[in-house]
């Protein structure tokens, strides 16, 4: 008679924190959509525990693509000055950010940094192009790729601009820059920018 061996059940262990689709652990960013149809296949929002990939694809051929928004903006957050380098603060700052965002409007943050990104994004510019000694502005089309690095650098450049000479913290001047850039509001640093290149671009064409 063969005696039956009962097997115990694998034992499930809890995922570590962060890791999967989770930014900072929170929020699930498979569920957030992008309104602009030219820069959504180029918005990452790939992510892991920590948004720090240690700099990896910093000198590979559009290796910023393969890198979330989420830690393209906080590495933008480090500019020249008091944030320079301190990118646990700058993540704490964003994270902190987002909490805040969650908090008051009862919605995925993720979704609102989409969208004041998307928001922020030009659709054109203007370059030079030189007849004989005589420099004449054109307007040009701007790449999906291009678009997204002027909205990211001009949503933290607003962002670390609201705590100088000013009692904001960072955390605040990112809300702030944020919320108003996600409703397009035209008192955002990253959308009056937008704005003024556009405009220049129109008059250029």
């Amino acid at each position: 008679m063969v005696e039956e061996t009962s097997e115990e059940p694998p034992v499930v262990e809890a995922p570590i924190r962060g890791i999967g689709t989770l930014v900072f652990g929170k929020w699930d960013a498979t569920e957030v959509t992008c309104t602009d149809p030219g820069i959504s296949p180029y918005i990452n929002l790939q992510t892991v525990g920590v948004p720090h990939s240690g700099g990896r694809h910093a000198n590979a051929w559009f290796g910023k693509s393969k890198l979330s928004i989420v830690e393209r903006f906080i590495n933008g957050l480090m500019r020249s000055g008091k944030y320079t380098g301190k990118k646990l603060a700058a993540a704490k700052a964003f994270e902190d950010a987002l909490d805040r965002i969650a908090d008051r409007d009862d919605t995925n943050p993720l979704q609102t940094f989409v969208d004041a990104v998307a928001n922020s994004a030009p659709m054109e510019e203007i370059t030079y192009i030189k007849f004989g000694a005589v420099r004449q502005p054109k307007a040009a089309d701007s790449a999906p790729s291009r678009r997204i690095d002027v909205a990211i650098r001009n949503l933290a450049k607003g962002s670390t601009q609201a705590t100088r000479k000013s009692t904001k913290t960072l955390t605040q001047g990112i809300v702030n820059e944020i919320s108003k850039a996600a409703s397009a509001d035209v008192t955002s640093f990253a959308v009056g920018k937008k704005e003024e290149v556009e405009r220049i671009a129109a008059a250029a064409r």
